[in-house]
């Protein structure tokens, strides 16, 4: 256990140093480490309470998931009987259920079996104990009801989340911060974390908003006055302006382009006028579609529509056939960046209402910092010192390693780009009371073995080779646990799970192999007769 071949030993000590300085971006200012080589900029990020930031807890508006997925139904029913040519009356939602009237008896059978194709196992493939999105049954009079189950919704809503917290994340992306925590909370909220960012209402205005955006044309035919008084045309809606001051407009409600056709949007500048404007991109449908809508309506008003306001409704000059175009719409240099974002992230799927929001001032946490390695401080001197009287040259040695294996956290840490937070601290701080725990195992079993009567070198052996057991069981069992820590907790309970998990893996290293390789040069030095342990 005490020998080491050349290249052995020389691998151990490579491997202990580069960890150890993929730790050295830490000690060196940001804005320089931005100078050097990629591969060498990797350094650790504070988290929230550590650098201050903001942080916002967000809820699905559950209503609104409702009532788009009765719509869905609503509109898979009418396209389904007129495929079958299966004549109908009164389709409309109630409650949790569409239902509709086949007009003729004879067409109700094949009403029926027509419209169980709608409904599909919840789960995908795989199922979810049987249920189904729709549960269809005749009410009788020729009334056919289908009723989307609890489970439907709850289904429904996971998506919704699953799909927004995708959304958002590339919105705060976009926005240049480092490391944000965007994660699930619960059935229907999202939580999102940002270190570093003090205002946090550029951030709510961004994630805050659906922005849905499409392109329709202004119904010409009335005035937004004739509509206010009540002579708007069914097929059309009015909708107001984002410009202050300015009447709403009469909008068609067929939608002509989705801003879901978009590849692209960038804030630039109009070459004409030198106001901020956003130029857009679609993709080759979205093109067509654009190139057909325009062809079909030179002259005529069309309205950019986001979140069921109109940003503005320039008249169509002359067929546009490349597939992008450009929105004006009096808009600042922040407005058409922050607009530009929104459209290359897309749309949400249901609206988000902020329910929490605080704010991490850059003082607290500071605070956190100080008293944070305080801690450490304190508790790795007293470990220092206890090891030193307990064990005295070995106890140096184990010092030693000790230090090492701090200096390797942090190196896995920085090369993880992981973020550090005050339960982080914490796992370190607890890292070096296992590694020494590790060590007082292996110099225990050594002083057992003096006690029975074998000789210094045989001992030091021993206590290593039998010691080797216990510290790989108890370290295992600790890696478990912060495994369960990881996968089921959130937030700073991850964040203690992953620098307890990461000590571990350093802590085998460097209490066993480490430590026996000092150990083992000191004995094949000094050929010592007697262990000052």
């Amino acid at each position: 256990m005490l020998y080491f071949t050349r290249w052995k030993a020389l691998a151990i000590i490579l491997t202990a140093l580069v960890v150890c300085l993929c730790a050295v971006p830490n000690f060196f200012p940001e804005a320089r480490v931005k100078t050097w080589p990629t591969w060498a900029q990797r350094r650790l990020v504070l988290g929230l309470d550590l650098q201050g930031g903001s942080y916002l807890l967000l809820e699905a508006d559950s209503n609104y998931i409702k009532k788009e997925k009765l719509d869905q139904v609503r509109d898979d029913v009418r396209r389904a009987l007129r495929e079958a040519k299966i004549g109908y009356t009164g389709l409309a939602s109630k409650g949790d259920a569409v239902e509709v009237r086949i007009t003729r008896d004879t067409e109700l059978q094949t009403a029926l079996t027509k419209l169980r194709e709608l409904s599909q196992p919840l789960g995908g493939l795989m199922g979810s104990n049987g249920q189904r999105s729709l549960e269809i049954s005749d009410a009788g009079g020729g009334i056919v009801r289908l009723t989307v189950p609890e489970a439907a919704i709850a289904d429904r809503i996971r998506q919704t989340i699953e799909q927004s917290i995708q959304i958002v994340e590339r919105r705060v992306n976009e926005l240049g911060t480092v490391e944000p925590l965007i994660q699930r909370q619960g059935q229907d909220r999202i939580l999102v974390q940002v270190p570093g960012l003090q205002d946090p209402t550029r951030l709510k205005e961004l994630i805050g908003k659906t922005a849905k955006m499409d392109f329709r044309m202004v119904d010409s035919t009335v005035s937004p006055e004739q509509a206010q008084a009540g002579r708007l045309p069914p097929d059309s809606e009015l909708l107001p302006s984002t410009e202050p001051n300015h009447p709403p407009y009469v909008v068609k409600k067929q939608v002509l382009v989705s801003g879901g056709d978009l590849t692209d949007a960038q804030p630039g500048f109009d070459q004409r006028s030198g106001e901020p404007v956003v130029n857009f991109r679609f993709n080759t449908s979205g093109a067509r579609k654009f190139s057909q809508a325009t062809s079909e309506n030179v002259g005529q008003p069309f309205a950019i529509v986001l979140d069921n306001k109109v940003i503005s409704a320039p008249v169509i000059r002359e067929p546009i056939t490349g597939g992008s175009g450009q929105i004006s719409g009096s808009f600042t240099v922040q407005a058409a960046n922050d607009l530009a974002i929104l459209l290359r992230a897309g749309a949400l799927p249901a609206p988000l209402t902020i329910i929490e929001e605080r704010t991490v001032g850059p003082g607290l946490g500071q605070d956190s910092i100080d008293k944070g390695e305080l801690a450490a401080y304190v508790g790795s001197i007293m470990v220092i010192v206890f090891m030193l009287v307990t064990y005295r040259l070995f106890g140096v040695f184990a010092n030693i390693a000790v230090a090492i294996n701090v200096a390797m956290i942090f190196g896995l840490l920085s090369l993880l780009n992981a973020t550090l937070t005050l339960p982080g601290i914490a796992g370190i701080v607890l890292t070096v009371g296992i590694a020494v725990d590790s060590n007082v195992l292996i110099y225990e079993r050594i002083r057992e073995e003096l006690r029975g009567g074998r000789t210094a070198i045989s001992a030091i052996d021993a206590g290593f080779k039998r010691a080797l057991s216990t510290i790989l069981d108890s370290n295992i069992t600790t890696f478990i646990a912060a495994a369960v820590l990881f996968y089921i907790g959130t937030g700073p309970v991850r964040g203690f799970a992953v620098t307890l998990g990461i000590g571990i893996i350093t802590t085998v290293f460097t209490a066993f192999t480490l430590t026996r390789l000092i150990v083992a040069g000191w004995v094949r030095w000094k050929r010592p007769q007697s262990v000052p342990i």
